[in-house]
């Protein structure tokens, strides 16, 4: 990372409360990001998306998010109230989430719901933000842009609609985006294109990247660094070109259990977990 931090987290916890007892979900997390692409790898369970929400002030009511130190570019995070929340999501902060079915209004056209950013945070209307819609499904590679313009969630495929997903969280120009699983339901080839796109737009806007995932080999070949969590706890933090010579057993484990059309094996590594990993 070079040059002052974008984002500085430091002893983040997340306990929900709704159950019989307190469940930790998240265990005092700390990394920084500066304008880079910083990958969290894991199972699941292990705490990547509930960090990723908390950070977005995502989390439900029965989560209770304490930090030392949780800051956006100059801003508390910690301390911001509901409005404060709602003037830095999708303007300053953006998260693309898993499935475009469940992220984007079913009975809206898809335009309209890009359109809305716009509208909310930098007061464009009508001919002007529509020029900006279309240009930004074109910036996310969509060959016909006037007509994705004009459909319905339920009329793209699952590729172009985690496009459609991406531009409407980049519309605002944000300097964070957080990308939750965004290629998990996708073919290899269109995972390949998404992160391409993603790759491309966040060099060109300078932007930071937190791209979380259980796919070392995107991990690996898409981040700058990459944060390995277990439990809820951050294990093992290292420069993604080196991500093959981890030094943690469970990030070893991780490596050894994924399938190598090189090296094909019989029967993948099973993952031996030690239980002071989450003390």
């Amino acid at each position: 990372m070079s040059g002052p931090p974008l984002l500085e987290v430091e002893g983040l916890d997340v306990t929900f409360t709704s159950g019989r007892a307190p469940m930790r979900a998240v265990r005092d997390v700390c990394f920084t990001l500066g304008r880079e692409r910083l990958g969290i790898v894991g199972e699941s369970g292990s705490g990547k998306s509930t960090t990723g929400r908390a950070l977005l002030g995502l989390l439900p009511r029965s989560a209770r998010v304490e930090a030392r130190c949780l800051r956006f570019n100059g801003i508390d995070l910690a301390g911001l109230d509901e409005r404060g929340w709602r003037e830095l999501r999708g303007r300053r902060m953006s998260m693309v989430m898993q499935d475009p079915k469940f992220s984007l209004n079913p009975v809206i056209k898809v335009g309209e719901q890009i359109i809305e950013t716009l509208r909310l945070h930098k007061r464009i209307a009508g001919a002007e933000a529509r020029r900006q819609a279309l240009a930004m499904l074109e910036a996310v590679r969509i060959r016909d842009p006037e007509r994705v313009f004009e459909l319905h969630p339920h009329q793209l495929s699952g590729g172009m609609g985690q496009r459609v997903m991406i531009a409407a969280m980049l519309i605002g120009e944000p300097d964070l985006l957080i990308a939750d699983e965004p290629t998990s339901a996708l073919d290899v080839t269109v995972q390949n294109q998404v992160l391409r796109i993603l790759d491309d737009l966040v060099a060109a806007r300078g932007m930071g990247l937190i791209f979380i995932s259980h796919n070392l080999t995107a991990i690996a070949s898409f981040c700058d660094r990459v944060l390995v969590m277990y439990g809820g706890r951050v294990l093992e933090e290292l420069p993604a070109r080196d991500l093959a010579r981890a030094k943690h057993a469970y990030t070893q484990a991780l490596i050894a259990s994924a399938p190598d059309l090189d090296r094909p094996r019989e029967e993948l590594a099973v993952v031996a977990r030690d239980p002071a990993w989450t003390q």
